[in-house]
């Protein structure tokens, strides 16, 4: 069995598709067929069912996923160690982020392209619980997004800020004024949120689970810089993080005042997990990152 071997049948395995897998390995799909029966022939097993319509992994190929997925990422982080003995940052660091540390990102990502641009890098936003599975899956060397609810013992969580909730309006909004509210007082304007999944709306929908009130709620929106767009135009209320507005000059962050009402936002990396000099250096630099001061004197 090769790693080479191990990297095709990844490849299909994700993708179900031996034409998809093929063209973003950069070889034939007579080639890649012909790699995935030498490893079914020397495993002895069937690693995948295929028709004319589709392709699906076999009980030996879902067993044969997550070990061929580990050993890949073992193999790469012995190249990583190897490099890093000449202490060069090089090769490509894989960040996910959610909307609200997109001012600290910019921040540092500046920073680190400008000192270290012989590593590429690549971010991905998604939602906290696709960047999770993500991490997990070894797609991510480290992730930017507030602390979820429930700990998985996988992951280190390390504390950049603390922030709150917010009621965010228009400087022309008559709420903008405010120096705080509460949650009964939402119940006088018309909403518009975040869908629910979004963290935002996920600590909302926490905070007034219980709480009995009834909200007027217009509008569920899954991309904040849509819903940004809409609060200039409108004078509609959303909630999110007092983060997320750092940079939006036009736009005010009104805390809500309410049992349980903070969030931690940190950053999210594999226990006992080999971590990338460039990780590590990119961990350093937004600890240090303008963003996070101005986030924590909020």
């Amino acid at each position: 069995m090769e790693i080479r071997q191990l990297r095709y049948f990844l490849r299909v395995a994700e993708t179900l598709n031996f034409s998809q897998a093929a063209r973003e390995l950069f070889i034939t799909q007579s080639t890649l067929s012909q790699q995935i029966l030498h490893l079914e022939q020397e495993l002895n097993q069937q690693l995948f069912v295929r028709n004319s319509h589709e392709v699906m992994l076999t009980e030996a190929g879902e067993i044969l996923l997550p070990m061929a997925r580990e050993s890949i990422h073992m193999v790469d982080n012995c190249v990583l160690r190897l490099q890093e003995l000449k202490q060069l940052l090089t090769g490509e660091l894989n960040i996910g982020v959610t909307f609200s540390f997109s001012s600290i990102m910019a921040e540092t990502m500046t920073d680190f392209m400008r000192q270290h641009p012989k590593v590429k890098l690549s971010v991905c936003y998604s939602s906290m619980e696709d960047l999770i599975e993500r991490l997990l899956r070894h797609e991510l060397d480290l992730v930017l997004a507030f602390k979820p609810n429930e700990a998985d013992p996988r992951i280190e969580s390390r504390l950049l800020f603390n922030t709150r909730l917010a009621a965010v309006v228009n400087h022309e909004h008559p709420l903008a004024g405010e120096k705080s509210m509460t949650l009964e007082d939402l119940q006088r304007y018309p909403l518009v949120l975040p869908t629910k999944g979004l963290q935002a709306r996920n600590a909302f929908d926490r905070m007034t689970a219980h709480s009995g009130l009834e909200y007027n709620l217009k509008a569920e929106i899954n991309n904040v810089n849509l819903i940004f767009k809409f609060m200039y135009k409108t004078k509609y209320v959303t909630v999110l993080s007092e983060a997320s507005v750092i940079d939006e000059d036009g736009l005010t962050a009104i805390p809500i005042i309410a049992e349980g009402n903070v969030m931690e936002g940190c950053i999210h990396t594999l226990k006992n997990g080999y971590q990338k000099a460039a990780a590590r250096e990119f961990i350093r630099m937004v600890n240090e990152s303008i963003a996070i001061w101005k986030t924590m004197a909020l």
